[in-house]
């Protein structure tokens, strides 16, 4: 585990946002007007751009499945996969444009998201389904359409779950295209849908993701689920038998209600025979990577420079060739 260390001043700046943050004024999202509200609100980042993304519609298993592509020119060392958050109501891969294109141009990767379908029209499973379905047909489709067959698998906050439960179904249900995930970088995850010991410990004012909103989003996406149904290793992947994963860091900030769902999904990647870094920014909240606080450029620069480490250091060669269904081409 590291302890990210940034300058006392930087801390004062967090400190004066998290304040700010903690006196917001917050929409229900169990309401059909809060809900509105929210999926209204813009999440961008504020941050300029070089490439140009392109959505794509791609053949699944289930059916068609948009995916929302950024590519760097020249060749690529990789392409990053990746699942962008919002409680699993809320967001769309475009909400994450500026990391994956600094992403993209830092590590000489594309980065492909998938866009998922939300609850509380769509509850668990259909949005992992679509995120299956996206990584099934990326690894069909990499070596032809990228020029590579590594894959890193990325995920953000809900994003961050259903990124460790498409490993575990790649896994089980695609042995050969798992082989072809080289690491995982899950930035801020809620693996634990029955609550980790920080997350029952936030308070009101906890900045960014208050109590409510985590016993709602929850309540949104796996509805009529209780507390021992909800430790089922099949909805919070904390549970399941981690054992075949890939390298994997672990991004969280001290002031985010999930930071134990970090420490503890880390310990149990490397107690299941996984690699596992973990990387806590001191004074941050929930959302501060994909947000404009002074830690958040630290920490992709710190995640984009693990992946291009991680990609430089794994071989080439002997990419296993899948053999999957025709929707996979």
């Amino acid at each position: 585990m590291t302890f990210e260390t940034v300058p006392e001043s930087t801390l004062d700046q967090m400190r004066e946002i998290n304040a700010q943050l903690s006196a917001a004024e917050l929409p229900d999202p169990s309401t059909a007007e809060g809900l509105a509200v929210l999926r209204g609100t813009t999440f961008r980042v504020p941050a300029p751009t070089e490439l140009t993304p392109v959505d794509r519609v791609v053949s699944g298993p289930a059916g068609e499945v948009t995916v929302r592509i950024i590519r760097p020119d020249g060749p690529l060392n990789g392409v990053v996969f990746h699942v962008h958050g919002g409680g699993f109501v809320l967001g769309a891969p475009a909400d994450d444009d500026a990391v994956n294109d600094l992403l993209a141009r830092t590590a000489g990767v594309a980065v492909v998201s998938a866009r998922y379908r939300l609850a509380p029209e769509h509850p668990f499973p259909a949005g992992l389904d679509d995120c299956l379905a996206a990584a099934v047909w990326l690894a069909g489709a990499v070596e032809e359409e990228f020029g590579t067959g590594r894959i890193v698998v990325s995920g953000y906050s809900a994003g961050g779950h259903l990124a460790v439960q498409t490993l575990l179904r790649l896994r089980d249900e695609y042995p050969e295209l798992l082989a072809r995930v080289v690491g995982a970088s899950l930035v801020f995850g809620v693996y634990d849908l029955a609550r980790t010991p920080s997350s029952r410990a936030a308070a009101p004012d906890t900045p960014v993701l208050p109590p409510r909103w985590i016993d709602q989003f929850v309540g949104m996406a796996f509805p009529g689920l209780d507390g021992e149904q909800l430790r089922d290793g099949g909805v919070s992947p904390l549970y399941a038998g981690l054992h075949g994963m890939p390298p994997a860091l672990f991004t969280v900030g001290d002031r985010d209600p999930l930071l134990d769902d970090s420490l503890f999904m880390a310990a149990r990647w490397r107690a299941a025979g996984g690699a596992s870094e973990l990387a806590v920014w001191p004074e941050s909240p929930h959302g501060f990577v994909g947000m404009t606080p002074p830690t958040g450029l630290p920490a992709q620069r710190r995640i984009n420079a693990w992946v291009k480490a991680l990609l430089a250091r794994t071989p080439l060669g002997n990419t296993p060739r899948l053999r999957l269904g025709p929707w996979a081409g």
